[in-house]
């Protein structure tokens, strides 16, 4: 079926235009309205030892750069290394390999750790596709910490 047109004639389009014009022109005058006047000032005038945020009036406060989020030590209850066979996530198809390798790993330390939440690190990650998603390691040895609140810290074992 054919899509029914609807005819619009010049002269309503005319009106509808010179509505929206005077819309833009009562938006375009508040706004006018909210910009306020900045000082002008030389360069030559504000002197090397002035800091910048002095001349603008404002702080800039750098952020604290955090090397690693780590685990306060107070609060682990059991901490324990193990070797993973990852060996049979290379049943299947090969472009799969590398995902179930880390759902075994999932399934393995629910298994043995009981985690309410488990936080795998990047490195471990990374370990697991490190020659891409069709070679992951056959075993991997990792540091599983648990703390108080029942979540699971999964990092390399050195």
């Amino acid at each position: 079926m054919a899509k029914k047109r609807k005819e619009i004639s010049l002269d309503d389009l005319e009106e509808e235009l010179a509505e929206q014009g005077e819309d833009l022109d009562e938006i375009e005058e508040e706004e006018e309205e909210e910009i306020e006047e900045i000082e002008e000032f030389d360069l030559e005038e504000i002197s090397t030892e002035e800091e910048i945020g002095e001349v603008f009036e404002e702080e800039f406060e750098e952020p604290e750069i955090s090397e690693e989020v780590g685990i306060p030590e107070e609060e682990i209850i059991d901490e324990r290394i193990y070797i993973v066979p990852l060996k049979k996530a290379r049943k299947g198809p090969r472009t799969k390999w590398a995902k179930k390798a880390v759902r075994y790993l999932r399934e393995f330390i629910e298994q043995h750790f009981k985690p309410e939440y488990l936080v795998i690190s990047q490195e471990v990650n990374e370990k697991i596709w490190a020659h891409g998603i069709q070679k992951p390691p056959r075993k991997l040895r990792v540091l599983a910490r648990k703390n108080v609140d029942g979540l699971v810290y999964l990092n390399l074992a050195e």
